[in-house]
């Protein structure tokens, strides 16, 4: 059972679900990420809940401009204030008589991977970092799947929306998923999570303003992996995974320092990760794993 709680990140309020394990504290506890346009009571819920069985205590939350938080504008993916928010989502935790506040580790799924690396590998007061099925976004790997003019071209249409928002117009709107047509996450598999019942959660809004792409192709997370060491980093990844490159699970694992794991699940869509078994089972598992010997 979750407790509802909130706390503020920069006058913001956000809401997040916290879950105490049994037992006398304090336990060591978890903040974890998602991913992209993602809430509470989906994957990070999930995993929230099934690691607090495990003996966490933890705490999945939305980031500004999502689900039950405060901030605007919604929906408009925001690097710096997703890290400012885990930054105070880790202060709150630190205020709680159940939480062991020398034993705080960091948990990202898919794209909040990528912020949790980063988070864990700048904030002493986190000491493990674990990324699942992550997207570890780099503009140089950006460019290069999209080729220099196709990513210049991109980088014009993204800003010329942000430049009519600048004179006064309105926010302008994409759709999150689609099975065909424009969306932020196009295509048959990302509609098979979020367009369906697997992904209900009724503050999901399937939108996302159009300048999130902008922040999606020139955020550079996985600078993280370069810092992280001498802090524990683990590394989950399906071995065939179209939306999160195994190739760049893999990047940054060998660009992360010792002490590092990285586990490979034979599961063959991104979203496998999100809620499917035994893929779910086996990624808790080998977080369990590596949590027991390192937090």
């Amino acid at each position: 059972m979750a407790d509802h709680v909130q706390f503020q990140a920069d006058g913001v309020t956000l809401a997040g679900d916290l879950r105490v394990p049994p037992g006398d504290g304090p336990h060591p506890a978890l903040v974890l990420t998602g991913p992209f346009t993602g809430v509470k009571e989906q994957v990070t819920g999930l995993y929230a809940a099934r690691l607090a069985d495990a003996g966490y205590l933890t705490l999945a939350f939305d980031h500004r401009g999502f689900g039950a938080s405060g901030g605007e504008p919604r929906r408009q993916e925001d690097p710096q204030g997703k890290l400012r928010d885990l930054r105070a989502a880790v202060s709150f935790l630190r205020g709680l008589p159940a939480v062991d506040g020398g034993r705080i580790g960091a948990v990202g799924i898919c794209l909040g991977a990528g912020y949790a690396l980063r988070f864990a590998a700048f904030d002493p007061r986190v000491k493990v970092f674990v990324g699942i099925a992550g997207a570890y976004n780099d503009p140089y790997a950006m460019r290069s799947g999209m080729t220099d003019q196709g990513y210049q071209q991109a980088l014009a249409s993204l800003t010329e929306a942000l430049e009519r928002q600048d004179r006064g117009g309105a926010v302008e709107y994409i759709p999150a998923v689609a099975e065909s047509g424009e969306a932020a996450m196009p295509g048959e598999e990302p509609f098979a999570y979020y367009g369906t019942e697997r992904s209900a959660a009724s503050s999901w809004v399937n939108e996302v303003t159009r300048a999130s792409i902008r922040e999606l192709i020139t955020v550079d997370n996985m600078m993280g992996a370069d810092f992280l060491s001498p802090k524990p980093g683990l590394i989950v990844h399906g071995v065939v995974d179209r939306f999160c490159s195994p190739e760049g699970a893999e990047e940054a694992y060998k660009r992360m320092g010792e002490p590092k794991q990285i586990v490979w699940l034979d599961a063959k869509l991104h979203i496998d990760l999100y809620d499917t078994e035994p893929y779910v089972t086996q990624a808790v598992e080998a977080t369990a794993r590596f949590l027991a010997g390192h937090l």
